[in-house]
């Protein structure tokens, strides 16, 4: 398991840095679905379309805490069945994705006729 005290940053670039954290094809789906949901619990992940699987996700939603970009509701609470929240800075990634979900509709939609535009 990966803490932020322990985390393997490539260079000083800040944008090497979001990438080493973000960059990985799951991370930004938990982002998404708690900017989507407002909370979600393992089940709920579990869920997504994309199909996470289970030790994958265990160690995203690990990684994610440690850099607080999201916590558990209920902090105290058994880790079963208790819910995810973004962080304020979490929160602050919504205008990145927002960004993201704009240029790949634009970009990416004669390669990819099924994606949707989000609103």
């Amino acid at each position: 398991m990966v803490r932020a005290n322990e985390f393997d940053w490539r260079s000083a670039c800040p944008i090497s840095s979001g990438l080493d954290l973000l960059g990985d094809k799951w991370s930004l789906i938990i982002i998404r679905d708690l900017i989507t949901h407002g909370t979600r619990t393992y089940s709920e992940f579990l869920d997504s379309p994309e199909q996470i699987s289970t030790n994958i996700l265990a160690e995203r939603l690990r990684l994610l805490a440690s850099m607080n970009l999201i916590e558990r509701v209920n902090p105290n609470g058994a880790a079963r069945n208790n819910a995810f929240q973004l962080t304020p800075s979490g929160a602050a990634l919504r205008p990145t994705l927002e960004a993201l979900g704009k240029w790949s509709h634009k970009y990416l939609k004669p390669f990819h006729p099924a994606i949707v535009k989000l609103d």
